[in-house]
């Protein structure tokens, strides 16, 4: 080989951190199509390790018949693209005949080490779609190299020791198409997630902890709201596990009977225009303005007004001791049943049923709390990237988002 060329080619070899016995044979500058190929080749006496058992007592049996390409990070303006002719190697220890390992690619990707670090980091910066437009790669490719990456994290992930769950569900897209989430509320990180929101998903779960030697005997506590599929679910699949109902999800629906009193009185009440607010948020959440409004309304003879004490009155039950938080329930629940207010009473009914569930939150101390932080991370993702193609992409992302993935590629060595 000419010296010069010899001079030009290591330059390529150490860029790409090409390693005996491979070095670069070629290449080829496509200014029209602003692609560069480099063509790469192996020694004839190379020792390859073997694929399958990790021994270097190989022989090289024969070339597959196809070429092998890999994108890889541009140089300069030019999408690069390396070419290599693979061989296959048969084992004196195991006798396998396989096609090696290279160095600057796992396998079967058609992508470098390389290429995926700067997908990946990327990713964490913009949507999917944007990068994919960026790196001018299909984004359903770029996915792959996703999954690849947080599929690794999450079954590196010990499951063996989770007790205490968090349960609860989030969409996926516009409509009912929904994702159920678990989380180790230990950790505090989601062990899985998957399609759908009813028993079945419980049973998926116990399979996967099954799958990475848990036993279902272990989970202790269940936290999730008063979905009749859910508390199937877990009293079959989990018979250990007692229920906690979140109280976050209790006060929702105390929120949403208060709504409901507040819009049949307000077809005869002036006083209630444009005042939702007032009633269902905190009141230390409200502006000057909003709190003077409230003070005039809140004591006084409306309907609206005695059901937002009995809310506010519910919401005091969350701070009492253990030992009277019982005594406090039934109280609430008598005054709440001869209020004359049919969206109060049907809701005391309905917390009376599960009022087992519901105070066990004083022994458990477990909410959905963390739950509801994660799905505010996920939705904004998923206005940010206007949405993901598939549920599976959606899952790979939750996973990302909410377990904080430190997705860096790091080649097996």
């Amino acid at each position: 080989m000419n010296k010069d060329f010899e001079q030009e080619y290591s330059v390529f070899q150490a860029a790409l951190k090409i390693e005996d016995p491979w070095y670069v044979t070629g290449y080829e500058l496509d200014q029209e199509e602003e692609k560069l190929h480099i063509y790469l080749d192996y020694k004839r006496n190379a020792q390859f390790i073997c694929p399958h058992c990790g021994s270097s007592h190989t022989s090289i049996y024969d070339r597959l018949p196809e070429e092998r390409t890999w994108r890889h990070m541009n140089f300069w303006q030019y999408e690069t693209h390396l070419h290599a002719e693979m061989p296959r190697v048969k084992c004196g220890l195991c006798s396998k005949i396989r096609t090696v390992v290279v160095d600057w690619s796992r396998p079967r990707s058609s992508f470098t080490w390389f290429f995926e670090a700067e997908v990946m980091q990327l990713m964490k910066e913009m949507p999917v779609a944007a990068v994919s437009r960026k790196v001018k790669e299909h984004d359903t490719r770029l996915w792959r190299v996703f999954h690849y990456y947080v599929d690794r994290h999450m079954d590196e992930i010990d499951l063996t020791n989770v007790k205490r769950i968090a349960i609860d569900e989030t969409s996926s897209k516009r409509g009912h198409n929904y994702v159920t989430l678990f989380v180790d509320v230990d950790t505090k990180r989601v062990i899985f997630a998957t399609e759908g929101k009813d028993a079945s998903v419980i049973k998926t779960f116990k399979e996967l902890l099954e799958s990475k030697g848990a036993q279902a005997e272990s989970i202790k506590e269940c936290c999730c709201d008063m979905s009749p599929a859910f508390i199937k679910g877990i009293e079959e699949t989990f018979p250990n596990a007692e229920i906690t109902f979140d109280k976050f999800h209790v006060m929702k629906m105390v929120n949403e009977a208060v709504d409901q009193v507040r819009r049949q009185e307000q077809r005869e009440e002036p006083l209630l225009k444009k005042t939702r607010y007032l009633w269902l948020k905190n009141e230390k959440n409200l502006n000057d303005t909003q709190k003077d409004n409230l003070l005039k309304l809140k004591d006084g003879h409306l309907k609206t007004a005695k059901a937002y004490r009995l809310k506010t009155t519910l919401q005091i039950m969350w701070t009492a001791s253990p030992a009277f938080a019982g005594w406090y329930f039934d109280e609430w629940y008598q005054w709440a049943i001869r209020s004359r207010l049919e969206p109060m009473v049907h809701l005391a009914k309905s917390l009376k049923k599960h009022e087992g569930g519901i105070l066990r939150y004083f022994v458990s101390k477990i909410t959905n709390g963390l739950l509801e932080g994660i799905n505010s991370l996920v939705q904004a993702s998923k206005r940010k990237a206007r949405g993901y193609r598939s549920v599976s992409n959606f899952i790979a992302m939750i996973y990302a988002t909410a377990n904080k993935f430190d997705l860096e590629v790091q080649p097996h060595g």
